[in-house]
């Protein structure tokens, strides 16, 4: 018997594959696929956000009040 047969291969744990995440429908159909590139985009993207909602608010409240335009003059009305 040959001692590479005896040994029992050890599966191996491959963290570098990442995460893949299928939606299928009821009909066994591939909906769409979600890799792990759309989870960092969608961070990015709320993380953006939020940093301009902020800026903005800040923004606005130190800007000075806008004054309202003052009334005009309504033409004088012409009756023959």
């Amino acid at each position: 018997m040959n001692r590479f047969e005896s040994r029992q291969s050890q599966p191996k744990l491959d963290t570098d594959e990442g995460w893949v995440v299928q939606v299928y429908g009821s009909n066994r159909r591939l909906l769409c696929v979600l890799e792990p590139s759309h989870g960092w985009v969608f961070l990015i993207g709320c993380s953006v956000g939020l940093l301009l909602s902020v800026i903005w608010i800040n923004v606005a409240r130190y800007s000075p009040p806008l004054e309202p335009t003052p009334p005009r003059e309504s033409p004088a009305l012409q009756v023959d």
